[in-house]
């Protein structure tokens, strides 16, 4: 039986703490729209995903650290958006622990790479002693989402939104091993077209018509119309 794969997704800050703020525009209220966006992919194909906060709620940086702790995980992703001087820096980046696992560095560089693609500026993968990088036992890694005050990559998060979730889910997806599939269209998207034999006045003459049908394998009802 294949092991199921178990990640454990954080969205940075929260609450009171809101993070990078720019045009009223929260960092916090922005990584957890797409990391839930991911974690719900994630889910869809089989992969245990488990969230350090699921609402707008503050959480320290230990709280993260001590929830990832608990379990064992294939991997540790930390969801966050950038902020420099308004308007001067642009792009995205992704983070290992500085004494980075291999597995670390490969799922980073995937993910830079599909972020990348998705249309933000490559600022590279690069290595940090961020808390939960250094006190989580997964292999960690800690991205950010293109700068929260540059319009430009403010512009591409949202008019890309539904891109950028698939990339990254993509990403991850292909570290651990697993073929994405694009989601089935639902049946009450589907159009489905009746063919109609024949109205009869008499029931009896409907249902023989009915039998006739069936017998030569067609599905067939009588459904009463009246006028």
């Amino acid at each position: 039986m294949k092991r199921m794969i178990r990640i454990c997704c954080d969205y940075g800050h929260g609450g009171s703490d809101p993070g990078a703020i720019y045009n009223g525009r929260k960092e916090s209220q922005d990584v957890l729209k797409i990391g839930k966006a991911v974690a719900a992919e994630l889910r869809r194909h089989g992969v245990i995903v488990d969230e350090t906060r699921t609402k707008d709620t503050a959480m320290s940086l230990k709280e993260r650290s001590n929830f990832e702790n608990k379990k064992k995980y294939d991997y540790f992703i930390s969801f966050h958006r950038n902020a420099s001087k308004p308007e001067k820096a642009e792009g995205v980046e992704t983070f290992t622990y500085i004494n980075q696992t291999e597995k670390a560095k490969s799922l980073a560089e995937k993910m830079q790479r599909a972020l990348v693609d998705a249309g933000f500026k490559d600022r590279g993968v690069k290595a940090a002693n961020f808390h939960v990088l250094r006190k989580t036992k997964a292999p960690a890694v800690l991205i950010e989402i293109g700068f929260i005050d540059n319009s430009k990559d403010n512009k591409l998060f949202d008019s890309s939104f539904k891109k950028i979730v698939m990339a990254l889910s993509k990403a991850i997806l292909d570290e651990v091993g697993i073929e994405y599939k694009e989601p089935n269209m639902s049946s009450a998207s589907q159009t489905l077209y009746r063919v109609m034999v024949g109205s009869y006045s008499k029931k009896e003459n409907a249902e023989r018509q009915v039998e006739k049908l069936k017998a030569l394998g067609f599905d067939a009802v009588i459904m009463p119309y009246k006028f």
